[in-house]
């Protein structure tokens, strides 16, 4: 692709890919502002959604391991570059796994009693396990006794514990994934970017014969008015779940995931937990398919007195329109508190500073294979870089990355991910 030509790239989506993507697009060697015009379309707020809501947990055992190591030293280079540490809680975390057995739960540690059952279950109920390892990071699990300064886990109830990774060497770290997607989108900004909030697209402009991209249609939630961009040369839809919507042969959808933050200050480790429950607890949300006795909650410490815990996502209630109008269930969160307390008294007691929810986008694939959409569509200038499930946040910079490399040298030169091309699963528009 010839980078001396004028270019209008439009980014749809605010979240960690699509600001990933216009940050790495204005530092291209090739990006040239004054020829160069790069637009950022997001339908409610930056980090709106599940890259706002996530856990911000990075891993070099993540998947897909075409983009994990590249992201993962994205990340290292960001923060030192841009004061991470202070920025966005940029820091590396001990990461274990761990099993434990509550016998009794007349009361929960706190001295706080069991959730009663109050709602009624609802019918349909699909609670689906979205796992945050493959079977290669399984294998690095060592085992170890419980860590002296993970002390905000009651060790009397741990009967196993692994440590994540090769011993002596950590390879975990954490951000604060609202402030290092907000600060990404802030840098590229600075750099140029034009970024429109509340700006819902609504279609996507094709030639005549669907050749080439040439226009961008959305909705300004604001005024209610449609607005069309014209000239566009380039098109990324990095929309996460409502990538589906306006690429409905992407096959990618939206899982609910649950989370909750906690007021605590505790030693900074990630722990994968499973949980087997007393038989007398009873969920404030009834549903027996979530539970069957065992629960498996993923809790990271955060910097800023913040504890992070999620549970399983479901797909009960339908992606909305929004981010902005996701609807969060409190039984699901208090269910998280209640049993995430059954193992840590000092969680038990510690002050709720959020609870809500967010949508994960997954691409539908066949067989065990994980990963998302990264690459150029059947039309020239269509883009799309969206599915990243769990990892989003780890992955985001890779992937911003080799979105700008698309854009401006027609290919992904940083890393091979051709196992991750569209055109393998035959997507197309």
């Amino acid at each position: 692709m010839d980078p001396h030509r004028p270019r209008h790239v439009v980014i749809v989506g605010g979240g960690i890919i699509g600001s990933t993507t216009a940050y790495f697009l204005t530092r291209h060697p090739a990006f040239n502002p004054a020829i160069h015009r790069i637009t950022l379309l997001e339908a409610s707020s930056i980090a709106a959604g599940a890259s706002g809501k996530a856990g911000g947990l990075l891993a070099l055992w993540a998947y897909p391991q075409c983009l994990v190591p590249l992201s993962y030293s994205l990340h290292t280079k960001l923060a030192a570059e841009h004061g991470g540490a202070e920025r966005w809680g940029y820091r590396r975390v001990e990461c274990g796994q761990l099993t434990a057995t509550v016998v009794k739960s007349k009361k929960l540690p706190s001295g706080g009693t069991l959730k009663k059952q109050e709602t009624p279950a609802k019918d349909g109920q699909d609670w689906q396990k979205l796992p945050k390892q493959d079977q290669a990071a399984a294998k690095l699990l060592q085992e170890s006794a419980l860590p002296f300064d993970l002390d905000w886990i009651n060790g009397s109830l741990v009967r196993e514990y692994a440590e994540m990774g090769m011993p002596g060497h950590t390879e975990t770290a954490q951000v604060h994934p609202h402030q290092f997607t907000t600060s990404i989108a802030a840098l590229a900004q600075e750099r140029g970017v034009d970024i429109k909030l509340n700006a819902r697209v609504t279609k996507l402009g094709l030639s005549p014969m669907k050749e080439e991209v040439e226009a961008v249609e959305y909705l300004d939630r604001i005024s209610n008015e449609t607005e069309t961009i014209k000239g566009v040369t380039d098109i990324v839809v990095a929309a996460g779940p409502w990538t589906g919507r306006l690429l409905p042969k992407t096959s990618i959808e939206g899982l609910r995931a649950h989370s909750v933050v906690f007021q605590a200050n505790v030693s900074p480790y990630a722990v994968f937990t499973n949980i087997t429950l007393p038989k007398d607890w009873k969920p404030a949300h009834r549903d027996k398919k979530r539970h069957k006795g065992n629960v498996d909650p993923e809790i990271y410490a955060r910097p800023g007195n913040e504890v992070y815990a999620c549970g399983e996502p479901d797909s009960t209630i339908p992606l909305p329109e929004t981010a902005d109008e996701v609807e969060c269930d409190e039984s699901q969160c208090d269910d998280l508190i209640s049993y995430i307390g059954t193992v840590s008294p000092v969680l038990g007691a510690a002050p709720i500073a959020a609870k809500q929810a967010c949508y994960l986008p997954r691409h539908i694939r066949f067989g065990d294979e994980r990963g998302p959409l990264i690459g150029e569509l059947n039309v020239k200038g269509l883009f799309v870089a969206s599915g990243h499930t769990c990892w989003g946040i780890q992955n985001g910079p890779a992937t911003g990355k080799l979105m700008s490399e698309f854009i401006f040298d027609g290919e992904a030169t940083s890393a091979d991910i051709s196992v991750l091309d569209p055109k393998k699963f035959k997507v197309g528009v």
